[in-house]
Protein backbone atom coordinates (compact mmCIF):
# COMPACT_ATOMS: atom_id res chain seq x y z
CA UNK A 1 0.00 0.00 0.00
CA UNK A 2 1.31 3.29 -1.18
CA UNK A 3 0.59 6.63 1.56
CA UNK A 4 -0.73 9.91 -0.36
CA UNK A 5 0.88 12.53 0.57
CA UNK A 6 0.01 16.36 0.08
CA UNK A 7 2.64 16.52 -2.30
CA UNK A 8 0.22 14.39 -4.49
CA UNK A 9 -2.29 17.06 -4.34
CA UNK A 10 -2.29 20.19 -6.99
CA UNK A 11 -3.87 23.42 -5.89
CA UNK A 12 -5.74 24.30 -9.14
CA UNK A 13 -7.71 27.36 -7.21
CA UNK A 14 -8.26 29.31 -3.97
CA UNK A 15 -10.18 31.93 -3.10
CA UNK A 16 -11.65 33.72 0.50
CA UNK A 17 -14.79 35.73 1.02
CA UNK A 18 -16.18 36.99 4.45
CA UNK A 19 -14.48 34.26 6.28
CA UNK A 20 -14.69 31.09 4.18
CA UNK A 21 -12.21 29.51 2.35
CA UNK A 22 -12.75 27.32 -0.92
CA UNK A 23 -9.39 25.33 -2.55
CA UNK A 24 -9.80 22.94 -5.70
CA UNK A 25 -7.47 20.66 -5.62
CA UNK A 26 -6.21 17.32 -7.94
CA UNK A 27 -4.61 14.33 -6.69
CA UNK A 28 -2.85 13.29 -9.81
CA UNK A 29 -2.19 9.38 -8.83
CA UNK A 30 -6.41 9.27 -8.43
CA UNK A 31 -6.88 11.73 -10.97
CA UNK A 32 -9.97 12.96 -8.35
CA UNK A 33 -10.92 16.72 -7.56
CA UNK A 34 -11.48 17.58 -4.12
CA UNK A 35 -13.04 20.77 -2.62
CA UNK A 36 -12.11 22.21 0.35
CA UNK A 37 -14.07 24.75 2.63
CA UNK A 38 -12.61 25.96 5.92
CA UNK A 39 -14.98 28.75 7.55
CA UNK A 40 -12.25 30.40 9.64
CA UNK A 41 -14.87 32.22 11.80
CA UNK A 42 -16.17 28.39 13.29
CA UNK A 43 -13.06 26.68 12.60
CA UNK A 44 -15.18 24.25 10.56
CA UNK A 45 -13.92 22.38 7.41
CA UNK A 46 -14.96 19.76 5.28
CA UNK A 47 -13.78 18.06 1.87
CA UNK A 48 -16.07 16.48 -0.32
CA UNK A 49 -14.93 14.93 -4.11
CA UNK A 50 -16.73 16.57 -7.60
CA UNK A 51 -17.28 15.26 -10.45
CA UNK A 52 -14.97 17.59 -12.80
CA UNK A 53 -17.73 18.32 -14.85
CA UNK A 54 -19.28 20.06 -12.15
CA UNK A 55 -16.03 21.61 -10.70
CA UNK A 56 -16.14 25.08 -11.22
CA UNK A 57 -19.91 25.50 -10.36
CA UNK A 58 -19.22 23.85 -7.11
CA UNK A 59 -15.91 25.86 -6.00
CA UNK A 60 -18.20 28.78 -6.93
CA UNK A 61 -21.07 27.08 -4.59
CA UNK A 62 -19.31 24.27 -2.69
CA UNK A 63 -22.59 24.04 0.18
CA UNK A 64 -24.32 23.17 -2.91
CA UNK A 65 -22.87 20.17 -3.62
CA UNK A 66 -21.81 19.12 -0.36
CA UNK A 67 -24.88 17.27 0.27
CA UNK A 68 -24.93 15.58 -2.71
CA UNK A 69 -20.94 14.94 -2.90
CA UNK A 70 -20.02 11.51 -4.07
CA UNK A 71 -16.74 11.12 -2.00
CA UNK A 72 -16.96 11.27 1.90
CA UNK A 73 -17.93 14.38 3.39
CA UNK A 74 -16.10 15.10 5.91
CA UNK A 75 -16.21 17.60 8.92
CA UNK A 76 -13.06 18.65 11.32
CA UNK A 77 -11.46 21.57 12.70
CA UNK A 78 -9.49 23.84 10.34
CA UNK A 79 -5.92 23.16 9.78
CA UNK A 80 -5.01 26.30 11.86
CA UNK A 81 -6.72 25.31 15.06
CA UNK A 82 -4.84 21.59 14.49
CA UNK A 83 -1.67 23.21 14.79
CA UNK A 84 -2.37 25.39 17.48
CA UNK A 85 -3.30 22.40 19.71
CA UNK A 86 -0.06 20.72 19.20
CA UNK A 87 1.89 23.88 20.52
Amino acid sequence: MTATTFTDRRELDHRTSDGIEVTLFWSKPSDRLTIAVVDTRSDEALEFDVDGNAALDAFNHPYAYAPQATGAVTTAPSPSRARANTR
